[in-house]
């Protein structure tokens, strides 16, 4: 909360605005009072104040001790109402789009940032068309091919008898059995393409403002080709990258890949169905139409592959072209391609029959292995961009993003994987049970669940190393402890064993990439074993054994049995909290907390993905900044908690160079270094830290040594400016009971920073260092009443 606490005694009008962190907030919280008047903004993001302070331009006076206080709520953005929940859905395409973000910094290296981009968009292609082909194989192979084409189970499954080819209706052909059951993919993919431009519109159509900066010269390039991410902004000098125009409005590109991907998901449909179809008519007399069907499927893919090579984000001015021509044609041309095939397959074919697995399965191999080499590809690229200048602190040495890239590939391929062993197993207990044909999945999905406990495994070694070093930790930071506080004469043995854990344990977030590291290199070698042992056996785990030592046979099976039942828990598991999710806002909250890491990022890479809430807040901010600026020539500090420092950070960079002059940054809790600098280091690296500083009129952060989160940001004294980070704050604020803390006082961690003292007294040396208030410019048609525009613009 925001304690009443004294500011600066002169200087004129001032304004703190807040933002809030992970988690969200109330206004009523962020401003210390139950009385607060929304003054603009809607139900999804808006600016707060308390109710007495409405009207405070029109009376300065009262405000000449403190500043106005708003708050800027964007909980919303990420944690509404029940819909949300479904996002968890798209988790594989917002941890790919992180990766487009992870690339280290290069410059004068055009080429390999370009080619970094296309190899990350691939990568997201690839989650899509997995994602649409296990849809195809619990839909056309398990269901339509195998259940319904077994009279014990479909005749056990109700809603599947009049599939049942022993009842010869007209739906009870394969080919036509396929073509209802195409239904389903194509849904799924046009409920993706329908959430994508929904979600757009919502969140990230907001305009950031134009016309306030002069004109920087730079090179006439995309983002891709040269890396623009250091230096500061001003006339014949570089533009930061999170202060170029269209940053923050990516129209075109997500427009772009939106075609791609819904093409790319509808062709693989298409495919299926032609690939089925075709091997069968292979000897027929129209066998010429099934593999036209299926060239013409390859040329639409090698159409889309270059759709999504050919161009990345235009970032250097506001782009509000949009191809209508290829958005509107590509995806309507592959639709009406997959119709065709529909009919196609929908031929009456007598005897034809169905039986084992759909022909096309072996391509959940291919795409692996395609999906593991660019993985491989994108960690050379990676390498060679961070050769010239690494920074010690930079995440796995720069090979962050093709670690992630790793992860989302293995995300989507557990997804996968266990929607079709659950349904597998479901539709194969009535086949099992009268001695009929069995109901699998590919084999490569049951290699793939059997490597899952060898995975988990092989991270009990890195998890207990770390716990055993936190454990020391705690134990050697008990000196340090009782040193600060100076009570080594009457210490507490228990206070101080809780203080030093608190600090030990917060030290953990920056063992993160050991553990990344580790998951993404295992899960690399895992999957390739996993193709090598399904396309050499062409058999299950614990068949592919029988001839083996009893014991690497047990071994097999063993690890087969827990690896389906693992991947099927995980899968019921995830349903269950996303349902949960979807009726409980608790729940919900708690979700809401991990899209506001994961989809702070434009979506460069996955048009799927879920929404960027940074393209409506960061918009949001400036005009809000900008508008108190120019209106009333005052001075402003936005203060920014956790994601929210994040946030304001973005906005200011946004701002033009005259506006930055009378705007203080006041961040704590803040990750700006110790996620989003080693982990996005092109973007909050140590050049553009210290770059921010240089074009921000004053900035002073403050953080804990017990917060996981928030941390020093490192941007050391430099051109007469003071160093940024404030002396490391005590947590807890009293050690033991004294008169001014009667009660003990708790460890805070990454909460209650307003309350500390050095809160308030940061804020008020900002403000006394901003230059004082100009009169403000009231144009020839402008009257006394007009005073009070500024606090609802924006």
């Amino acid at each position: 909360m925001s304690p009443a606490t004294p500011a600066p005694e002169s200087g004129g009008a001032a304004l703190e605005l807040l933002v809030h962190g992970v988690g969200g907030a109330t206004p009523q919280d962020m401003l210390d009072d139950p009385r607060t008047v929304r003054v603009t903004g809607d139900r999804t993001a808006a600016v707060y104040r308390r109710a007495e302070d409405t009207e405070a331009e029109d009376q300065p006076e009262r405000y000449a001790a403190r500043p106005i206080p708003e708050a800027y709520c964007w909980s919303n953005l990420t944690s509404g109402d029940g819909t949300r929940a479904l996002w968890l859905l798209l988790l594989p395409f917002m941890v790919a789009n992180l990766a487009h973000w992870m690339r280290p910094p290069a410059q004068g290296r055009p080429r390999l940032v370009r080619l970094y981009g296309v190899l990350v968009r691939l990568v997201a292609l690839t989650l899509t068309v997995l994602l649409t082909a296990a849809a195809c194989e619990v839909a056309l192979d398990l269901t339509a091919w195998q259940c319904a084409g077994t009279a014990a189970c479909a005749d056990t499954y109700s809603w599947l008898g009049f599939l049942s080819p022993v009842r010869d209706g007209w739906w009870s052909p394969p080919g036509r059995r396929l073509a209802l059951a195409a239904l389903v993919p194509t849904a799924l993919v046009g409920l993706l393409w329908y959430l994508s431009n929904r979600t757009w519109s919502a969140y990230e159509a907001q305009r950031p403002p134009t016309g306030y900066d002069a004109p920087v010269a730079e090179p006439d390039a995309d983002t891709e080709t040269a890396d623009r991410g250091e230096g500061a902004p001003g006339p014949g000098g570089i533009r930061p990258a999170l202060g170029r125009p269209g940053f923050w409005f990516g129209r075109r590109l997500v427009a772009r890949l939106r075609a791609a991907h819904t093409a790319a998901g509808f062709l693989t449909v298409a495919a299926a169905l032609a690939t089925a179809t075709a091997r069968h008519d292979a000897t027929a007399p129209g066998a010429v139409i099934g593999p036209a069907l299926q060239v013409a499927v390859a040329a639409f893919l090698v159409l889309v592959v270059l759709v999504v090579c050919r161009r990345g984000r235009s970032e250097r001015r506001l782009d509000l072209r949009v191809e209508r021509t290829l958005v509107s044609w590509l995806p309507g041309a592959s639709l009406a391609l997959l119709l065709l095939t529909a009919l196609y397959a929908g031929w009456s074919r007598p005897g034809w029959t169905s039986g084992g697995a759909l022909p096309g399965n072996a391509a959940f191999g291919t795409l692996t292995v395609v999906q593991g080499g660019l993985v491989v590809a994108l960690g050379v690229v990676a390498l060679l961009l961070q050769r010239p200048g690494r920074h010690p602190r930079t995440a796995l040495r720069g090979l962050g993003g093709p670690a992630v890239a790793m992860l989302a590939c293995a995300l989507a391929g557990v997804m996968s994987g266990g929607v079709a062993q659950r349904v597998a197993d479901w539709l194969d207990g009535p086949g099992a049970a009268h001695g009929g044909p069995r109901i699998a999945p590919p084999v490569l999905l049951s290699w793939q669940a059997s490597v899952i406990p060898v995975l988990l495994l092989l991270l009990l070694a890195p998890a207990a190393l770390l716990a055993v070093r936190t454990v020391l930790a705690g134990r050697r930071l008990r000196a340090t402890v009782e040193a600060d506080y100076d009570a080594s004469g009457e210490g507490d043995p228990v206070r101080t064993g809780q203080i030093a854990s608190g600090r030990a344990r917060a030290a953990l977030t920056d063992s993160a990439p050991v553990l990344v590291g580790v998951v993404s290199g295992a899960t690399l070698l895992l999957g390739a074993a996993s193709v090598a042992g399904a396309w050499a056996s062409g058999n299950v785990p614990g068949r592919a054994f029988d001839g083996a030592h009893p014991a690497v046979a047990s071994l097999a099976s063993a690890t087969q049995a827990l690896g389906s039942w693992m991947i099927g828990f995980g899968f019921l598991l995830f349903v269950t909290w996303g349902r949960r999710a979807y009726k409980d806002a608790s729940a919900r909250r708690t979700i809401g907390i991990l899209w506001d890491v994961g989809t702070f990022w434009p979506r460069a890479a996955h048009p799927f993905a879920p929404p960027c809430y940074a393209e409506r807040a960061v918009p949001d901010l400036t005009w809000r900044m900008s508008s108190w600026t120019r209106s009333t020539g005052g001075r402003l500090v936005i203060s920014g908690h956790s994601q929210g420092s994040v946030l304001a950070a973005a906005a200011v960079w946004q701002l033009p160079p005259a506006t930055r002059g009378r705007v203080a940054l006041l961040t704590y809790g803040s990750p700006l270094e110790r996620l989003y600098g080693r982990w996005f280091p092109a973007y909050f690296g140590p050049d553009a830290l210290r770059a921010l500083n240089r074009t921000v009129s004053c900035w002073s952060n403050l953080y804990r040594a017990t917060d996981p989160i928030g941390g020093p940001v490192r941007v050391p004294a430099a051109d007469g400016r003071p160093a940024v980070d404030a002396p490391v704050l005590p947590d807890p604020v009293a050690y033991g009971r004294t008169r001014e803390h009667p009660l003990p006082e708790p460890i805070l961690g990454h909460s209650g920073y307003q309350a500390d003292p050095a809160f308030a007294h940061r804020r008020s040396a900002l403000l006394d260092q901003l230059l004082p208030a100009m009169p403000r410019q009231r144009g020839p048609h402008e009257t006394a009443d007009q005073g009070s525009s500024g606090r609802s613009s924006g």
